[in-house]
């Protein structure tokens, strides 16, 4: 069993804090409790992976949970400098699950292989805004193209650091920050940060600077980022997006270029990697089709936090996102809005992605698919209105690991308080 007494007392100082706040009669007059918002999340997740390997050490992990994710965002006091404050509380609990078929990370894990009944976390982060720029200080969600924090499963996963977003001029966004530790998406507890190549040796933080712009009328951006996860890599990316209607149809193209080598110490050892990729679409009357290309080259694969989601490659499917050293692979993608069938609400997805010449610890040579699909219907009205289902199953096959097949069943309600 987890203790959840401390995270239950910091919940409570939280909320005390948000509702209880002293602040000068100006302050609430100015905006900060009039544009405050706060919302209340209820996820009901189900979570099945059969393994198809007969070596494989569990036959499946299959476990249910609930989910209870509270946000709280204030508004700025008047003047020059405006102050706010931010919260968020997250606790989950245990539905169903057994020592044989628990793993699937809606849950922490005890030594005994038995998952947690309950866990839970919160925390607050303060900011300040001068004309368009703006400073947040404490618990944060990092979702820039070099740090997007995971939400697949139960809770979300969080940061502690700082963040700095600057649009003083129009079209053009300047960020810059640092995260010294996380919370894993299974997780209450804080921990130094560290990367998918190897979890297990951690950094001092994670520093990162970058600019956007945006042009032609909104539909195109280009982005230059640059990041460091201590002592471990260096990371640049450059990116453009565009967007180009032509007559009934909209065309979409996504383009990233990033280059990684090690930093400072170097704990894991040398780095040298660029991963390219492109992925281009094309929408009419509710029907949008995908292509992907994605290539890595180096001796390493592409570098990203641990725990962290790896959205911003253009091959990132539900399981993976074909990032191996040498890997290259191509995805082809269909989704389908039944909006355009009088049906607004329901949307409908399925994709294949394909990757070879991957280089692991197994080897090289390496070959890998997976297959997507997902319903997704979000109800548009009546008692039931914003509640969400969504059903996905995934298969995937490996040269260099297990085989699986994996089912989820997410219902969500959002409620604004």
């Amino acid at each position: 069993m987890i203790d959840t007494s401390c995270t239950l007392a910091r919940t409570a100082v939280a909320v005390s804090l948000v509702s209880g706040l002293s602040l000068p009669a100006w302050a609430e007059e100015g905006g900060f409790f009039e544009d405050a918002k706060a919302g209340l999340t209820l996820r009901n997740y189900y979570f099945n992976r059969d393994f198809r390997d007969s070596g494989a050490a569990k036959s499946k992990v299959d476990e249910w949970a609930q989910g209870f994710i509270l946000k709280f965002t204030s508004g700025y006091t008047p003047g020059l400098v405006g102050v706010g404050l931010d919260g968020i509380a997250l606790f989950g609990m245990k539905l169903d699950s057994s020592r044989d078929a628990s793993g699937s990370e809606l849950l922490p894990v005890h030594d005994d292989g038995r998952a947690a009944d309950n866990y839970g976390r919160a925390g607050l982060a303060a900011k300040l805004r001068i004309s368009a720029t703006e400073l947040k200080v404490g618990e944060l969600m990092p979702d820039i193209p070099l740090l997007r924090y995971d939400d697949g499963r139960l809770l979300p996963q969080t940061f502690r650091g700082a963040m700095l977003d600057s649009r003083e001029i129009e079209g053009l966004s300047l960020q810059a920050g640092q995260y010294r530790e996380v919370s894993l998406r299974n997780s209450s507890n804080m921990q130094d940060l560290s990367a998918w190549a190897a979890p297990g040796v951690m950094a001092d933080g994670f520093n990162y600077a970058g600019a956007e712009y945006r042009f032609n009328q909104q539909r195109t951006l280009v982005g230059a980022w640059h990041s460091q996860l201590e002592d471990i890599y260096q990371q640049s990316y450059f990116n453009l997006l565009h967007t180009q209607p032509l007559g009934n149809w909209t065309l979409a193209a996504n383009l990233g270029y990033f280059i990684d080598k090690e930093d400072g110490q170097a704990r894991i050892g040398d780095i040298q990697s660029r991963t390219a990729y492109g992925l281009v679409s094309a929408s009419h009357s509710g029907h949008t089709v995908y292509l992907g290309l994605q290539k890595v080259s180096g001796d390493s694969q592409w570098m990203s936090v641990y725990g962290s989601s790896g959205r911003t490659l253009g091959n990132d499917m539900f399981n993976g996102n074909f990032s191996n050293a040498d890997e290259r692979s191509w995805q082809v993608r269909y989704d389908y809005n039944f909006a355009a069938m009088g049906v607004p609400g329901l949307l409908a997805m399925v994709r294949y992605g394909h990757g070879e010449n991957a280089t692991t610890g197994a080897g090289s040579n390496g070959k890998e698919w997976e297959r997507d699909t997902e319903v997704n219907y979000t109800f548009q009205s009546g008692t039931l209105k914003n509640l969400n289902i969504r059903l996905n199953n995934a298969s995937n096959q490996r040269s260099f690991s297990g085989d699986f097949d994996q089912t989820r069943l997410i219902v969500s309600y959002p409620f604004s308080l």
